[in-house]
């Protein structure tokens, strides 16, 4: 039990817990088995861009994708577009997101790279440009998904939300990733040491590009999911998960000064995030009170978990 609470995913769980337990008690438990199920579908997205966005944060202090936002609504518009309300084009339709995806992550990194351009500035400078490039394409117009896809979103298998079934297959690849690959060996020391990376010959530039990349894809993926389970994808669908994407990876407990991912925290604080979301609704709080609590919960859990920090590069 000691070593299990020394894990810093355990307290996004212990708090996940609490949150339900009281909504449960507020509600008589009444609405148990529907809140359960609300929670796995509607966390799942912020899983999914959590993922991504933990990867980038990995890679050291600096390091974050503020175009995720915009890269789930183009992928989402031009995905839906091109399928056109046909079920046959679901499959096309996904290899066109994840393909916009690898597009924007390549210009994310090149903004970084070739022209020097911190991270924070290049992909919030490239989700302008995305976001444009979004409204241009949908026109205003609320594009409808594939029926088969629309279904297949809404649905469950064996009692769990299908969206939940796929965040928890994107998470199991990318823990695979993250600690039985030489590419999680290598964004673990990016993020630990650059100086002592680079003079251990870790090709630093590549894995920072693979690493943009593999967020963008995610992100893309998500905005796809997301505009089918939403029934259309919409300009403002994405709004949402920028905030939510940083605070899901900070929560759960990866550090926020690099070199350490931490991928069933993600779980634990999407979880813990939209309940206590689900419970202000309940109590008639808008959406400027959740926003103000999410920063507080941010602010406390870097002040709380101490670990590492930039001084130590």
């Amino acid at each position: 039990m000691t070593a299990l609470m020394r894990k810093p995913w355990i307290w996004s769980f212990i708090a996940t817990a609490l949150v339900f337990l009281t909504t449960i008690l507020v509600t008589g438990g009444a609405s148990m088995a529907g809140l359960a199920q609300a929670t796995l579908t509607f966390a799942a997205f912020s899983v999914i861009v959590g993922i991504g966005q933990m990867l980038v944060i990995t890679l050291g202090p600096g390091n974050i994708d503020l175009s995720v936002p915009a890269t789930m609504t183009l992928a989402g518009t031009v995905a839906l577009k091109l399928m056109g309300v046909e079920d046959g084009m679901v499959v096309p339709g996904l290899l066109v997101a994840i393909g916009i995806g690898v597009l924007i992550g390549t210009g994310n990194y090149a903004l970084i790279k070739l022209l020097r351009i911190p991270p924070i500035i290049a992909t919030l400078s490239m989700s302008f440009v995305v976001q444009s490039t979004a409204i241009w394409t949908n026109r205003g117009l609320r594009i409808k998904p594939p029926p088969v896809l629309a279904d297949f979103t809404t649905s469950t298998t064996a009692g769990i939300p299908n969206v939940a079934i796929i965040a928890l297959i994107l998470s199991a690849i990318v823990w695979v990733l993250l600690q039985k690959t030489v590419y999680g060996r290598w964004i673990a020391a990016i993020g630990q040491s650059i100086r002592a990376a680079r003079m251990a010959g870790i090709p630093i530039d590549g894995v920072r590009f693979v690493t943009y990349v593999l967020c963008a894809i995610v992100a893309s993926i998500c905005g796809y999911l997301l505009a089918s389970f939403s029934g259309g994808a919409a300009l403002n669908m994405g709004s949402e998960y920028l905030l939510m994407s940083i605070a899901v990876v900070v929560i759960g407990g990866t550090a926020v000064a690099g070199g350490d991912s931490n991928v069933p925290g993600i779980w634990g604080a999407s979880l813990f995030m939209f309940l206590v979301v689900s419970m202000l609704n309940t109590y008639g709080f808008g959406a400027g009170v959740r926003l103000i609590l999410t920063g507080l919960i941010i602010i406390a859990v870097i002040m709380l978990a101490g670990g590492r920090t930039a001084g130590k590069r």
